[in-house]
């Protein structure tokens, strides 16, 4: 049975066209929560302002935001947005603790001098960075923890909040349980774990990494001074590059591996020879060197650049598929509870490495139904290593309990064995290399004449939104919109972080413009929807309040030593950011993390330990309860939401 919204003639063009929103809180949890309700239509009311001074704290205090959605017939659905929870809030991924030690391997026992748990802290971005693990990861080419000087985890929450809230709309469209009111709760916190899932898996893994994990990494600079990203996916063309540019053999062979596990390790030590190399020719030089062997390069942006050149487009599109009305669609199978809202709809997911994987494992969460299509032979990602129980951890971390089916789309019998799967399907999402799907015959049109209620998402780079785009990889989407400026504070040079930054929130908005097709489907009454999102996207939602100062004319990155921790004689503290000038002033690296933070707290000053071994979250006291593994050993990070 449908609810009212559904029933009208008029469709809509707009999934959260007629409902109001209000909604409060401090900027860093309300910014992307009110932008993308209001960009889906949604009227708003009590947005605070953003893009103000980097770090300021909220003047009236709050530390949590609280959003209540309702409207054009549908029950109240309300979210709120917390830096960290006071309880911890399990996964459904993980076995019973019996089944598995809860304890990984070499982790210490918390003693007494343990961090306090995260929600009793005193709250912000540079305390669940620093609590996450964001600052180890993202630190691992310095060879030292740093924070990223734009609010990441912030902004993740905030897509994860307007998910949470599409998915309780769409329940109670599609009926069942969930039709009435609900609320929904997450954390910046939940979005920081999810944000190194990948690499906190392979803590747990039976093997080491497959690379060193040691300082070093992109970008390079050319004789003139240009800094530059290298990207290609193929060894002949990186030994091409280098060859050009006159690289000793042995660096050639030396740095591939290390550049070809970047993504995994969050690292790259290369020899030092190929950034001599690269520092002994010209930009002009280097671009030629990249045209010739097929390798390509990008120079990296600023934020004053990208401003200028920014169109201001919304972070995914809505398009109809097709006028005509779909037959009707039978409402079998189960209907959606309040932890489960998507119970009963079917993702066809035929995704590689991290965006569209991502974008499929949250709809999972939410209760979907997901189906991986996979090449003869298997995913081959699922033999990367480091393994657990023979599958690879971060596979596991992105596509653990999704169904598989192999076919093999380069042959006309796969690709009718696609289109079979699709026409009992309510989503295919992928990420293929642009033209890949028009080229087989797999594009939204095409697959509309077999559905035409399929809500089809395409997770790109680009987005067709850049006349002069290098290939759409996260560390060349970095490049060219100036992430690399946007996270290192002033008196570091601009470099895009070897965390995967881009493809974790692409993975994100991803899933967010599914959620939004499926509901903008069902409020017009079953007619299938294109949604387009991008890492693009992703970065421009990322530094959006650093374009706006960028816009204004005010200096759009991090101060200098922005989010820098501050040593101990065992590890670092991350001071928050109200209070990162006082606490520099201390001397802090001849005593234990402990008495340091203890010196602080009697200056009225607050920090938090920053967690330097992501294997240590098993037993830390700020995540109690809340990490655990699952049925391969692999660990496994809370579920973003909390329904109620």
């Amino acid at each position: 049975m449908t609810s009212p919204p559904l029933t009208t003639a008029q469709t809509t063009a707009r999934p959260l066209e007629a409902l109001r929103c209000d909604i409060g809180g401090p900027p860093e949890l309300t910014r992307v929560v009110a932008e993308h309700l209001r960009l889906l239509g949604a009227e708003i009311h009590g947005t605070p302002d953003d893009g103000g001074t980097v770090g300021a704290p909220d003047a009236r205090g709050a530390t949590s935001a609280h959003v209540a959605l309702a409207g054009a017939g549908f029950g109240l659905v309300t979210a709120e947005v917390l830096w960290a929870e006071p309880e911890g809030a399990a996964s459904r991924d993980a076995v019973p603790s019996g089944r598995r030690d809860t304890v990984a391997p070499g982790s210490r026992v918390p003693d007494p001098a343990s961090p306090a748990p995260l929600a009793s802290l005193a709250q912000d971005e540079p305390t669940v960075q620093a609590a996450t693990g964001i600052m180890a990861v993202h630190g691992r080419r310095d060879g030292a923890p740093r924070g990223l000087g734009a609010d990441y985890a912030a902004t993740a929450a905030g897509v994860l909040a307007v998910q949470g809230l599409l998915a309780q709309l769409l329940a109670q469209a599609r009926g069942g349980e969930a039709r009435t009111a609900g609320r929904v709760r997450t954390s910046a916190a939940r979005a920081g774990l999810l944000a190194v899932s990948q690499y906190f898996a392979a803590t747990g893994a039976d093997e080491g990494e497959a690379a060193e994990l040691a300082p070093g990494g992109p970008p390079f600079t050319s004789a003139d001074g240009t800094l530059f990203e290298l990207e290609t996916l193929d060894p002949g063309a990186w030994a091409a590059f280098w060859r050009a540019l006159d690289a000793p053999p042995e660096a050639i062979r030396g740095g591939w591996r290390p550049f070809q596990f970047r993504y995994a390790t969050a690292c790259a030590p290369f020899p030092e020879a190929l950034h001599a190399t690269a520092r002994g020719h010209r930009w002009t030089r280097v671009q030629e060197a990249a045209a010739a062997s097929g390798a390509e390069v990008c120079a990296l942006r600023t934020l004053a650049g990208r401003a200028a050149e920014y169109d201001g487009a919304a972070p995914w599109s809505l398009a109809r598929l097709s006028p005509a009305a779909p037959p009707p669609r039978e409402r079998g199978g189960p209907l959606p509870t309040p932890d489960a809202p998507l119970a009963g709809l079917t993702v066809l997911e035929a995704g590689r490495r991290i965006q569209a994987p991502l974008a499929a494992h949250l709809l999972r969460l939410l209760g979907a139904d997901v189906v991986r299509v996979e090449p003869p032979g298997g995913d081959p990602l699922r033999g990367m290593p480091p393994a657990c129980d023979g599958v690879s951890a971060r596979w596991l971390a992105l596509n653990r309990g999704k169904r598989a089916v192999e076919a093999d789309i380069k042959s006309p019998s796969g690709r009718r064995r696609l289109r079979e799967l699709v026409a009992g399907a309510d989503v295919f999402l992928h990420n293929w290399a642009p033209g890949k799907a028009a080229q087989l015959g797999l594009d939204a049109a095409d697959l509309a004449a077999v559905n035409p209620g399929l809500v089809y998402a395409y997770t790109s780079g680009w987005a067709d939104r850049l006349d002069d785009a290098p290939m759409g990889t996260d560390f060349m989407v970095q490049a060219r919109t100036a992430v690399g400026e946007a996270v290192r504070p002033a008196d570091e040079p601009p470099a895009p972080s070897l965390m995967t930054l881009l493809d974790v929130l692409g993975g994100l908005l991803g899933a967010e413009a599914v959620l939004a097709g499926l509901l903008l489907r069902e409020r017009n009454g079953g007619l299938g929807v294109r949604v387009d999102s991008s890492l693009l996207a992703a970065a421009d939602t990322l530094t959006a309040p650093a374009l706006r100062r960028a816009a204004r004319g005010t200096d759009p990155g991090p101060p200098a030593g922005f989010r820098r921790p501050l040593r101990t004689a065992d590890g670092w503290l991350a001071p928050t950011d109200t209070c990162a000038a006082a606490a520099a002033a201390y001397d802090l690296t001849a005593l234990p993390t402990p008495r340091a933070l203890t010196l602080l707290n009697s200056h009225g000053l607050t920090a938090t330990p920053v967690t330097t071994d992501l294997a240590s979250l098993h037993t830390d006291p700020r995540f109690a309860g809340s990490i655990g593994r699952d049925a391969h050993g692999a660990p496994v990070v809370p579920d973003p939401w909390t329904f109620t």
